[in-house]
Parts: C-alpha cells; structure tokens; sequence
C-alpha cells in the first residue's frame, strides 16, 4: 500500500520499521524539525527522520501543515492512507481528507480512555490493571475518531512508565501492519460517549509526591513519572526524585512523609494508609542509585520528614 507516514519519535519510529519490513511503499514521511537537544544543545534529528534516512525515504520537516502549498504536495503524493503515530502537529481537516482512505493514528490507550498528550503515563498514575493500543481514523477532534483496530496489555504492580512505553511500541507497530492489511474490511466503531478521560500533558507539578494520599497513590504517581519527568519530594528542603518503590504490608501510627527506618532493602516512608519503601532515589546534582548505593555517602535520620512544597 502507498503510504504517507507522520511522526516524531521512538513509538513512531517502531511502527515506521514495521510498515518498512511489511514492505509498504512509504512516499513521504513527515517528522518535526531538528531540535537543539543535549548539554551542547546540538540540532538533533528525531527517530523517525534517522530511519527514514537510513532507508533513503524522503523526509519532510514542515513547521505547519496549513499552508496550500504543502497541502497539495501532500495530493501530489496520490498515497492511499497516512499513518500517524506521535506526529506532534495537528492535522487540519484539509489534511485529513487528503489520503484516499484518510489518516489511520496509532494511539496508545484504550479510547476513549485517556485521549491526550500522555495517556501511557496517566493509565499507570490512575492505578488501570490494563490499557493498551488503537488504530483510530482520525477526525478534526482531540482522539476522538472510530476505533478500527485494538489490542491490550496488562499494567503489573511494578510496571514503570518507560516499560509500558516499550510494550505498547511494541504493540503500536504489530496493530498499524495487521490493521493496514486488513483494509478496507475492518469496522469503524465510534468511540462510546461514556468513560471518557483526557490524559494531560505531564509538567514538573504533576510529579511532585503528595504523602497525604493513600500509599498506593504514590506507588502509582513514581511508577508513572519513570523516567520523564520523575517523581520527586524534599527533604530538609533538599529535592530528591523517587525512582523506585515497594508497597509494605505492615503498617504503623506516624505522620505522613515520617521516615520509619533505614537500610539497604529501603526508605521506609509513612503515607496516608500504610507504608512506602523507597529502593531506588536520586539527590539533586547526582546520579540515580539504589538506596544501599546512596546510603554509603548519606546518612538518612529516621524520624525526618518528607515534604510536599506548596
């Protein structure tokens, strides 16, 4: 199938492998400018513009898709279907009715749970046991067009951020290759009206531990803050990002954020309901370390307090 591709970084650049391998003629792929990345913040290609130039596909940098002039380069194209997968841009309607059988994206929820920005991360923070991928026809809405294609995975009791992200790439790119072969015969089937929720882009706030809330809260909020942007607290007014924790099953009478004890296994920390052991943290200016790592050159007191800023 003649395709157009649309994407920006490594869940893209897995599905763009896939359609490759499936051996789908690609006629254009579109991926974000160069951005200033790194210490030396050197112009750095996306994934998706380092494979696409690995297979000597052409590629395409737009900053917009607005404009007549792109648009009907995009018609020159004559590509059946335009695959999106973590683009970065909006398609205007323009665009969408371009491609004969219009734009299919590769969403990594089970819509209509989690449209947005970050569902991968929000599916962990709200404690889901599942979530998984669709192939969506797109329309002018936020994630809100028919559902062609699903598959799911389970969220494990330890399952970070960036693993899940590895497993729904994964996922991502068998859905695209099994849906584009089964065009046209696959069903749309509109998105219900009823459990929707919108995953919001994450910011440095929404990763700060609050130790007021159910201890199974902030389990979820580290696990879906590993590894951007990190879970994180203060301490003496110190900030330290959580990497790593463990629900215990005991429980004791202290206050919120008290340390309860200290070893190598962890930082026993009081929640609202029960108790925390941290095992993996990260000091301001430091590398990430297991605790028995960090405790060789800090000395954690038993009976301090961690805080939540205001």
């Amino acid at each position: 199938m003649r395709i157009i591709f649309a994407g920006t970084p490594d869940f893209a650049a897995h599905a763009l492998a896939a359609l490759i391998a499936a051996g789908h003629e690609v006629a254009a792929v579109l991926t974000q400018p160069d951005r200033p990345k790194g210490r030396g913040m050197k112009l750095t290609a996306s994934p998706v513009k380092t494979l696409a130039l690995e297979h000597a596909l052409p590629v395409w940098q737009p900053e917009h898709l607005k404009d007549e002039a792109t648009q009907q380069q995009l018609r020159d194209l004559n590509a059946e279907v335009m695959v999106v997968a973590a683009y970065g841009l909006l398609l205007p309607a323009s665009v969408l009715n371009i491609p004969a059988r219009g734009c299919l994206n590769i969403h990594a929820s089970l819509l209509p749970r989690w449209r947005g920005a970050a569902p991968i991360q929000r599916a962990i923070e709200a404690g889901d046991a599942q979530t998984g991928v669709c192939i969506m026809q797109m329309d002018v809405g936020l994630d809100t067009g028919d559902v062609l294609l699903t598959k799911t995975t389970p969220i494990h009791a330890q399952t970070n951020a960036a693993q899940l992200h590895d497993a729904l790439t994964e996922l991502g790119a068998q859905a695209i290759v099994e849906a584009l072969a089964q065009l046209p015969d696959l069903v749309a089937l509109p998105q219900p009206s009823e459990g929707v929720t919108y995953a919001q882009k994450l910011s440095k706030a929404d990763a700060q531990l609050d130790w007021n809330l159910p201890v199974q809260q902030v389990h979820d909020k580290i696990r879906a803050m590993n590894p951007v942007p990190g879970a994180w607290t203060t301490l003496n007014g110190d900030v330290f990002k959580i990497w790593g924790s463990e629900i215990q099953a005991n429980s004791v009478n202290a206050s919120v954020g008290s340390i309860l004890s200290v070893d190598k296994n962890g930082i026993a920390v009081q929640a609202a309901d029960g108790v925390l052991n941290i095992t993996e943290l990260q000091a301001s200016g430091s590398k990430r370390m297991s605790v028995a790592a960090f405790l060789a050159g800090r000395t954690v007191v038993v009976g301090q307090a961690f805080e939540r800023q205001v």
